[in-house]
């Protein structure tokens, strides 16, 4: 089993507060969120964001490690996410993440590209967790 943490702080209440994110790594330490980075083009990163670089790293990873378990050895994969953060009565609702892959793999059938990329796409644990429409696009120069 393996755990991972990350932390906030938020100073001040609603859109006047200011919040900071750090991760266990170190990798963000004190990093600015709020409501303009969240809702407006403001300096900083904000959940869905941050869920969405999740989702693309947990997915690619799990791509990868299933192409090398299929016997591939040589490959790019580049994948970018989308979330999709919607109105929901009184709050708001992650409805969907939208995974975009352009990939070159050496001397793989399209046809089986796609069922690998399907099944890595299910069984990331990251889109198992996302309570949200999960799509993938893919280009595949082989």
């Amino acid at each position: 089993m393996t755990t991972r943490s990350g932390s906030a702080t938020y100073d001040g209440l609603g859109k006047a507060g200011k919040g900071h994110v750090s991760t266990q790594s170190g990798v963000l330490s004190d990093t600015q969120y709020g409501f303009n980075s969240r809702f407006e083009d403001g300096a900083g990163t904000n959940p869905e964001e941050l869920i969405a670089a999740a989702h693309a790293s947990c997915f690619t990873m799990a791509l990868s490690f299933a192409l090398a378990g299929a016997g591939f050895t040589e490959g790019k994969l580049e994948t970018t996410a989308k979330v999709t953060l919607d109105k929901d009565g009184d709050g708001f609702t992650i409805t969907k993440s939208a995974l975009d892959l352009k990939a070159t793999i050496d001397g793989i059938d399209p046809a089986k590209f796609e069922e690998i990329a399907a099944g890595a796409k299910a069984n990331c644990p990251i889109s198992k967790v996302l309570n949200a429409e999960i799509t993938l696009t893919h280009s595949l120069n082989a």
